[in-house]
């Protein structure tokens, strides 16, 4: 027969929820489920806001963009107390957002009460895919998402891949790719592939796909400028087989990166 303690103990739950772009349409089944059976919400304040609509019997937990590993540790705190917790991240949370900062905040946990959370991974819909079905396929072939934020790793670490995708003929997406603590980085960025890619090499700029303020356009990197670009914009630039087809009915053309080389 178990002790009072044993029986009443219960196994926590953490999910790690994308919650995609931002259009509701876009989120997961899986993500509105692991939601609606989460107690407490816990995130970067933009974003819990954006996991809603809520019960009244929710928590949520809004933080700075900057506290990664101190939300990581809370929503592991409270999981392991035995409730039901939600992280959530925009786009994926796998992309440069909220599961590796959880799986950081697990692996250096001492507390056996934090490996014994049940721990589930909820995908979602990441910016650089919902920018490119807005135009069409232009990550059709080899592409690579980098983030251009050096707040986490150093900035030679940036250029060195830059030049090596670049060379690579890789469609990118830039993640993160300016905001006023690092105005001059995008410019930089722009250079290194200028010197690898023709002018007329396609640039997507997709700024807050899925929200109200959704804003498409289409440029070269002949003429893109930092300006054009803050930090809720993805950049997408093509590689040398990108192509564009104009659409009959005018506006924005279609682009894609076919899946063959050649004519």
């Amino acid at each position: 027969m178990g002790t009072m303690s044993d029986a009443s103990a219960v196994r926590g739950h953490l999910w790690v929820v994308g919650l995609g772009p931002g259009d509701l349409a876009w989120r997961t089944p899986e993500a509105s489920a692991a939601l609606a059976a989460a107690d407490h919400i816990v995130g970067y304040e933009t974003y819990v806001q954006m996991a809603g609509p809520f019960r009244p019997d929710q928590t949520l937990h809004g933080s700075d963009n900057r506290v990664e590993l101190d939300r990581a540790r809370h929503a592991f705190t409270l999981a392991a107390q035995g409730a039901r917790v939600a992280v959530v991240s925009s786009g994926d949370p796998g992309v440069f957002a909220m599961a590796s900062a959880v799986l950081e905040a697990l692996d250096g946990a001492s507390d056996p009460a934090w490996h014994a959370v049940e721990l589930t991974i909820v995908p979602g819909l990441t910016a650089a895919q919902a920018a490119a079905a807005r135009v069409g396929a232009p990550l059709g072939h080899d592409f690579c998402l980098l983030s251009l934020s050096d707040n986490l790793k150093p900035w030679e670490v940036i250029e060195n891949r830059l030049v090596h995708a670049t060379a690579g003929d890789f469609v990118m997406a830039f993640y993160n790719p300016i905001s006023k603590a690092r105005p001059w980085q995008l410019g930089r960025a722009f250079e290194i592939v200028r010197a690898h890619r023709t002018g007329e090499a396609v640039v997507v700029l997709g700024r807050d796909i899925g929200r109200p303020d959704e804003r498409i356009r289409l440029t070269t990197l002949a003429d893109v400028r930092p300006e054009d670009v803050d930090m809720r914009t993805v950049v997408l630039i093509g590689s040398s087989t990108t192509r564009l087809i104009p659409r009959p009915e005018g506006g924005e053309a279609w682009v894609y990166t076919p899946r063959f080389y050649g004519k």
